[in-house]
């Protein structure tokens, strides 16, 4: 059972990141439009293709097991400060605190659960154990 645990992780926790990375493509410019809005003005084009890029790989070696832990790393270093930048709820005005104090809160469950993966691996059903495994003769 922990094994198809395991791999439904995998695939609900990637896709949220596929569908970071989908968003950011294909509205590219309300992104860039939401980047200068947070003050990220250094370089826009060259970090969102960046982030995307990221976020495709990350999600791809979690989706597939393969090398899961660098996927996680690489997607906790993108998550992580466009978290504390995106939702930063101690400076929220009172009015929306609330709201924003629950994005930040899920961000912050949703990098808990990369968290696990990069501390326990894929798990039975992976690329990785099927390399591992296969042989030819």
């Amino acid at each position: 059972m922990k094994d198809i645990f395991d791999l439904l992780g995998r695939i609900f926790i990637s896709f949220i990141f596929f569908f970071e990375a989908y968003d950011a493509l294909f509205f590219f410019k309300d992104t860039k439009n939401q980047m200068t809005e947070y003050g990220l003005l250094w370089q826009q084009d060259f970090l969102l293709y960046l982030s995307i890029f990221v976020l495709i790989l990350g999600s791809l070696l979690i989706l597939l097991g393969y090398r899961p832990s660098f996927g996680a790393i690489l997607i906790l270093l993108y998550w992580l400060p466009m978290t504390f930048i995106v939702f930063p709820f101690w400076e929220a005005e009172n009015d929306v605190r609330r709201e924003v104090s629950v994005h930040f809160m899920k961000n912050m469950a949703i990098s808990g659960g990369l968290f696990l993966v990069l501390v326990n691996g894929a798990g039975r059903w992976s690329m990785r154990r099927l390399f591992a495994t296969s042989y030819v003769r």
